[in-house]
C-alpha cells in the first residue's frame, strides 16, 4: 500500500479523518481543513470505536492520509486506539491532537506509532501546517513536546544498549526531533537526499521503528546516545 507521501506526491488533496468527541472544537478544525484548497475532510467521528467500524467499510476514495486523533475520548481512548487505527489503516499517518502535554502520554504516543503530537492551545494554523509536514513525510510536534523529546535525547538514562548509532546517524537522529524534513536535514548537513533517506531508512531498521518520534523515543529509553556518546 502506498505511503501518505506517495499518496501527495501529486495534485491529490490531503485527506483527513476528525476523531474528536467536542462538537464545538471538532467545528473549529472543520472549519480550519475546508477553508485551505489543498486539504479534504473526509470523515468525522466522536468515538475511536465508531471511526474503527467505518474503516472497514470505507470506500478507499475516502481512506484518509491523515487521522487527527483526540486522546480523552468516549469509550476506548486515543492511546489505545493508535495501534488498532494502524492495524486497519496502515498507510494513514496519525496526528494525536489533545489538551494533554504529559510527558507519559507523549512517551507512548510516539511510541505507539503517531507521526505528529499537537496541543489544543495550538493556533489553527500551527495545526494545519502540522498536518501538512507530516503528509509530506516529516513529525509535527508541539514546542513543548518537541521539547520533552529533545530532553529524552540530552539526557539518557544510565544503562547501556547493543544499538550503535554512527555519529552521521545521531546527528541525523537529533536533527529529526528538531522537527526538520529530510530536504532540510540534507541542506544543514550539506549531503544529498537521498544519503538522508539512506541514513533515515537504516536508523528506523536498527531501531525497529517506522518514524522519528518512535526513533527518538527508542533511542533514549535504551540508552544509544550515551552509548554512542563513550564509544567515540
Amino acid at each position: 500500500m502506498e505511503s501518505t507521501q506517495e499518496a501527495m506526491s501529486g495534485n491529490e488533496s490531503i485527506k483527513i479523518m476528525l476523531v474528536e468527541d467536542h462538537p464545538k472544537y471538532r467545528k473549529v478544525i472543520e472549519m480550519a481543513i475546508n477553508a485551505e484548497p489543498t486539504m479534504e475532510l473526509v470523515s468525522m467521528y466522536g468515538a475511536a470505536e465508531v471511526a474503527l467500524r467505518s474503516a472497514s467499510d470505507m470506500e478507499s476514495r475516502d481512506t484518509p492520509n491523515i487521522i487527527l486523533l483526540d486522546l480523552n475520548l468516549p469509550g476506548i481512548s486515543g492511546l489505545d486506539a493508535i495501534s488498532k487505527f494502524i492495524e486497519v489503516m496502515p498507510s494513514a499517518k496519525i496526528i494525536v491532537l489533545t489538551q494533554s502535554n504529559a510527558e507519559a502520554d507523549i512517551t507512548r504516543a510516539v511510541k505507539t506509532g503517531a507521526s505528529g503530537y499537537l496541543l489544543k492551545s495550538s493556533t489553527v494554523t500551527q495545526i494545519v501546517d502540522g498536518i501538512r509536514t507530516v503528509a509530506a513525510g516529516g513529525a509535527s510536534l508541539d514546542g513543548d513536546v518537541a521539547l520533552h523529546l529533545l530532553k529524552m535525547v540530552q539526557n539518557p538514562p544510565k544503562k547501556e544498549s547493543a544499538i550503535v548509532l554512527s555519529t552521521r546517524e545521531r546527528e541525523i537522529l537529533t536533527l529529526l526531533s528538531q522537527g526538520m524534513l529530510k530536504k532540510e536535514i540534507a541542506r544543514e548537513l550539506d549531503i544529498s537526499y537521498g544519503s538522508v533517506a539512506t541514513y533515515i531508512r537504516r536508523l528506523y531498521e536498527k531501531l525497529d521503528v517506522q518514524n522519528a518520534p518512535a526513533a527518538i523515543d527508542k533511542a533514549h529509553r535504551i540508552g544509544v546516545f550515551e552509548h554512542n556518546d563513550n564509544s567515540r
